[in-house]
């Protein structure tokens, strides 16, 4: 092992570790302090069936310890500085989501902002066998597509943050695989001030996301995602990154085509998410997000698997996903909203996207 690799793994670990810190402290801070100005979330006597006002703004928290991790352990040269100033712009966007002063008109116009200042700094969907212009769709379309299903999934305690977590590690993986030492220092960073988020966020929950911290985790998950390679042997493996950040893209097209069906307005709320039905018929909120992250998990290791073996294995590999996909919407629509009742614990609570 060269000296190079050594100073490298060694900062890999001081990313993780800093962010890590940082977070655990600022949390609880940023807990106190939401609490005290009233960013709070109401409980509602129907999804929001909580007894008390939980605080937003943890995704403040998550922000402030991923920027000192990476100012502390790394150079911002122009491909970080162009990441953080698109992540940036995405924060505000949530923080004045979360103080109810921004239309959802307005928030999609800054998401896709965003994302353009992030292909202006270089990153984008880059495969070679599709056009520039139809790349730039596309990492339009993936960005603002996922910054929103995280933030569509944070609706039960410890789950957005637990499946960015993992996903974050299968990240690093292909980062480590493609030799990215940027993009893997940005990933430990993330993973580290997520999982100091969640020991918070955790049933039963003392603070939440908010929008703040669910669309800068899809963003940032999203950015990392596209940055790395995967099609070492095939094309097919261009998908990894769907199958990696399966949970959340499956709950967004699961409640989008379920209120399609009904004819509910996409932008309105609605119990139809997998974490809201299955809550509805008795499981709780930590068995939720043990399913979710078992799942994330596998997901993780069956986009990675797409990576290294033959075309032909891959496409059987997808084609197995999509059936037991089918199989999961089935059983999800069978379940229904399930019976409507008060949550066994008054400290663990299903709550809408905000």
């Amino acid at each position: 092992m060269d000296l190079n690799f050594e100073l490298g793994d060694f900062r890999y670990v001081a990313a993780f570790v800093t962010a890590l810190s940082v977070g655990l402290y600022f949390t609880p801070v940023i807990r106190a302090g939401a609490i005290r100005y009233g960013v709070v979330d109401n409980p509602d006597g129907q999804l929001k069936a909580h007894k008390r006002p939980v605080a937003y703004l943890g995704g403040v928290a998550v922000y402030l310890s991923f920027l000192f991790a990476v100012a502390l352990t790394y150079e911002f040269t122009a491909e970080v500085l162009g990441l953080m100033l698109a992540a940036s712009i995405i924060v505000m966007l949530g923080l004045f989501d979360d103080l109810k002063v921004l239309s959802p008109g307005a928030k999609l116009v800054g998401q896709v902002i965003a994302v353009l200042v992030l292909v202006k700094a270089g990153i984008m969907i880059r495969l070679t066998f599709i056009p520039e212009w139809l790349a730039v769709m596309l990492t339009v379309f993936w960005l603002v597509g996922l910054t929103n299903a995280l933030n569509l999934i944070d609706v039960s305690d410890g789950l957005a943050g637990g499946v960015a977590s993992i996903a974050g590690i299968f990240l690093y993986v292909v980062s480590i695989w493609n030799g990215h030492t940027t993009i893997a220092m940005l990933t430990l960073a993330l993973v580290g001030s997520t999982c100091a988020f969640l020991a918070f966020n955790r049933p039963p929950a003392t603070i939440y996301l908010g929008d703040t911290g669910s669309m800068f985790l899809g963003f940032m998950l999203g950015a990392l995602a596209m940055s790395g390679h995967y099609t070492f042997h095939h094309r097919t493996a261009a998908l990894a990154p769907v199958v990696m950040l399966g949970v959340p893209i499956f709950d967004t097209l699961y409640v989008m085509g379920v209120r399609a069906i009904r004819g509910i307005p996409l932008m309105q709320g609605s119990p139809d998410h997998f974490a809201v039905r299955l809550r509805r018929n008795g499981w709780s909120a930590p068995a939720i997000a043990t399913l979710s992250y078992s799942v994330a998990a596998l997901l993780g290791a069956l986009a990675l698997t797409l990576c290294v073996v033959a075309e032909t294995t891959a496409m059987a590999i997808l084609a197995a996903l999509a059936g037991a996909t089918l199989l999961v919407v089935l059983g999800l629509w069978r379940l229904g909203r399930g019976p409507t009742r008060p949550p066994q614990r008054a400290d663990i609570e299903i709550r809408p996207p905000a």
